[in-house]
């Protein structure tokens, strides 16, 4: 099984590498202000993919940081016997 996981992680390495490479070419991000952003098109997308999870992590630290609080309170209850 090990093998198996390892080869499907090696073939989509190789995937994500083949399509880096083929996307190196510049391209101009325009923001407001005539504000501009020239980088390959794959560190662009890896930038907003990298903000994109941070935003979720971000998004979901409130309601698990709350669970975790509860899971301490209902830990310290004395058991009913």
């Amino acid at each position: 099984m090990r093998a198996i996981t390892w080869a499907f992680r090696l073939v989509i390495f190789l995937f994500l590498l083949a399509f880096a490479v083929k996307n190196t070419e510049p391209v101009t991000l325009r923001f407001f202000f005539d504000l501009e952003w020239k980088a390959p098109l794959v560190a662009l997308l890896l930038a907003f993919f990298a903000a994109g999870a941070a935003l979720g992590v971000a998004a979901m630290l409130g309601a698990w940081l709350r669970q975790r609080r509860e899971i301490q309170r209902l830990r310290s209850l004395p058991a009913d016997a």
